[in-house]
């Protein structure tokens, strides 16, 4: 099951070497440690982990007791995505390509063992990829996205994070759904 194509994947190696890209994940930690405390995860799948921000913010939070599980395709050396206890996805979603969206929530479904935490902007990126499309390949309002991700998961909570997105909270349906 595919996933990201060859061609967007090099797309975002380029991406990846701006120190700036993949910072979203910091200011997301102070809630997430709350979440995670709440819920007692012990283990973090970061699906889209890019330069690990999410492991060092939680710590600098305070989280200091947790199995932290890198994925990116942009760095093989993390490995496949790995199942978790808490699954988080943030800054990534609105950036696959169309037609994977489904394989990219099944993937999700599949390794999220109690909760998830996924981020998603719903208008255009400040950033345009090298072939003139902004870095937002995805930009649907929330209603459109929860229709997709309801075939995976259940929603628990979702907040508005600014007029251009929202997080939610999910768990993992009982029913697993082929893409």
């Amino acid at each position: 099951m595919s996933t990201i194509s060859n061609t967007y994947l090099e797309t975002q190696k380029e991406l990846h070497k701006n120190p700036e890209y993949g910072t979203a994940s910091l200011s997301y930690a102070t809630m997430l440690k709350s979440i995670i405390d709440q819920t007692g995860a012990k283990s973090i799948s970061d699906y889209g982990a890019g330069k690990c921000n999410l492991k060092k913010g939680l710590q600098h939070a305070g989280l200091t007791e947790f199995e932290y599980f890198p994925y990116d395709p942009v760095f093989p050396e993390y490995g496949i995505p790995k199942s978790a206890d808490m699954v988080c996805c943030i800054d990534v979603l609105e950036h696959i390509e169309p037609e994977l969206i489904g394989n990219v929530l099944c993937e999700l479904s599949s390794i999220t063992k109690k909760t998830g935490f996924f981020t998603i902007a719903t208008g255009p990126a400040k950033k345009v990829l090298s072939d003139g499309r902004n870095a937002h390949l995805i930009q649907k309002p929330s209603s459109w996205w929860l229709r997709k991700v309801v075939d995976y998961f259940e929603v628990q909570h979702l907040e508005s994070f600014d007029d251009h997105g929202f997080w939610i909270l999910v768990t993992p349906t009982s029913q697993k759904h082929a893409a």
